[in-house]
């Protein structure tokens, strides 16, 4: 081993590395349509044009046959946890909750629909099952490929982290709202039982 190698030959390796995973998204028509599709108001639309480029490079695509389940509830995301950008397909979200014994569909996701994206940033067990309702394309974004990313692109890095943490919040709002409506339709139908019933 040279001392060049010795001195710069990881920075050397990790720099030929990024420069093939642009090079590979720049001249392929899927990982451009990808980009599209990850600044689009489903997903996560504050990335510029290169950011989002950037974020695909880093990104495998994978093709799921019909009916396979590519996120399971209950299923720790740990190290191997990812964020999927659905490309081509529909995928249906399911979830068992506790009054249930069988799952229900949370939602219905296209081109466009991110899934998959709290167990990225936390490593913790998924909140529902997405299952490939027609075969599907899509890009995955890795938790050991997210800190690769991070560790050479730090700064799209930050902020795809940020469009990630705005996107879970608006989440986390929606559903303020609707246990907000839920406690009130609780509220009324306990005042109308309250009528119906006598007192004592």
């Amino acid at each position: 081993m040279t001392l060049f190698d010795r001195l710069f030959g990881e920075r050397y390796t990790a720099a030929r590395l990024r420069k093939r995973r642009h090079q590979r998204v720049g001249v392929s028509t899927t990982a451009r349509r990808a980009a599209d599709l990850l600044r689009s108001t489903t997903a996560l639309i504050q990335l510029s044009p290169a950011e989002a480029l950037t974020v695909v490079a880093y990104m495998e695509l994978r093709r799921c046959a019909e009916g396979e389940a590519i996120i399971r509830q209950g299923h720790s995301g740990g190290q191997d946890g990812f964020m999927a950008l659905v490309i081509e397909g529909e995928v249906t979200v399911e979830a068992v909750t506790v009054s249930r014994t069988e799952p229900h569909t949370v939602n219905v996701l296209g081109p466009g629909h991110l899934m998959g994206e709290m167990s990225l940033m936390d490593g913790e067990a998924r909140s529902a099952t997405c299952t490939a309702s027609t075969e599907v394309r899509c890009a995955v974004l890795t938790r050991t490929a997210l800190q690769t990313l991070m560790a050479e692109e730090p700064t799209t890095a930050a902020k795809l982290l940020s469009a990630v943490a705005q996107r879970l919040s608006q989440r986390l709002r929606e559903n303020d709202t609707k246990l907000q409506l839920y406690g009130q339709l609780v509220l009324s139908m306990q005042q109308e039982i309250e009528k119906l019933i006598p007192e004592r």
